[in-house]
């Protein structure tokens, strides 16, 4: 959430690991790439609304792209909206309603300005949060915060920003010495055949608490990740958001793809203000459909 800040989970060893990624706005990175299982999930990040007084612009995660590419099944998740393609079908719902969307081989349910959830057939699910900001904020905006559950439905060849973390990681944290704040001590890790200077800190968790977080131990992983993720951060931007690989010349989703004139106008919408309508909409008053509409 926010930055973008990464947190790995590691239950088995009751730890987490994190890190930051930063780029300009405007980037689209790869967070998951499974070619076996036919899932992959694209975020593009978006910056303050201008340059605050410390000269520092936060990015966020304003849009995903999500691609189940063995059925059939694409979505479209913004801070204002959420666009879901099957089968050449097509919704549409907006985070203003409490809504939910079944079809066969995907369940969507919106909670009113809070959580999106999405329920692969025999797949992953993926949680995803509307983090609202004050609209008259002077730099930031409302941004969105990505989770993934059932990891372990995904093939050991997972990638991505993420992914390559779903199986576990090995790693050995030695050297505990003071940081540069008490509370936060620093380490030397051994990881990925690197060693690597971390610190001890916490990021915010939103699962539980949508508005205020809980704060959640972590290793951090300075300079982008660098040393604990594949390669660099660089590596994993993609030119679309709705690329299925990362390479020159691979093949995309775009049978998948929401129609052009959405596309065009989110791709427009990248620099702009964004915010949910303030107008009603479908869902809570039981107009939307719950099942796929008939074309």
């Amino acid at each position: 959430d926010g930055d973008p800040h990464f947190i790995i989970e590691l239950p088995g060893r009751n730890d987490s690991l994190c890190f930051n990624i930063n780029d300009v706005p405007g980037t689209i990175f790869n967070l998951v790439r499974d070619p076996e299982a036919g899932v992959f999930v694209n975020g593009q990040v978006i910056g303050d609304k201008k340059i605050p007084p410390d000269g520092k612009i936060n990015t966020y995660f304003w849009r995903f792209g999500i691609v189940h590419r063995t059925l059939g099944v694409s979505l479209q998740v913004t801070t204002q909206y959420i666009s879901v393609s099957q089968d050449g079908k097509d919704a549409k719902l907006l985070w203003t309603d409490t809504a939910s969307l079944k079809g066969p081989n995907v369940d969507v349910v919106v909670t009113k300005d809070g959580s999106l959830t999405v329920t692969l057939k025999r797949s992953v699910k993926f949680v995803i949060l509307l983090h609202k900001v004050w609209e008259k904020h002077p730099y930031h905006r409302d941004y969105l915060g990505f989770y993934t559950l059932d990891t372990h439905l995904l093939s050991p060849s997972v990638h991505g920003l993420l992914g390559q973390f779903y199986h576990g990681i090995e790693y050995e944290v030695t050297d505990l010495r003071p940081g540069e704040s008490p509370e936060k001590p620093d380490a030397t890790m051994f990881a990925k055949g690197h060693q690597l200077n971390v610190t001890r800190g916490w990021q915010r968790d939103f699962r539980r608490d949508v508005k205020n977080g809980e704060n959640v131990p972590c290793w951090f992983i300075h300079n982008n990740g660098s040393g604990l993720i594949d390669g660099a951060a660089a590596d994993y931007v993609v030119s679309s958001l709705f690329t299925t690989c990362v390479c020159v010349n691979c093949a995309s989703a775009e049978a998948l793809l929401p129609p052009a004139s959405s596309q065009d106008a989110a791709a427009a919408a990248v620099n702009l203000r964004l915010y949910p309508s303030s107008g009603s909409g479908p869902g809570s008053s039981g107009s939307f459909p719950k099942r796929w509409p008939d074309t």
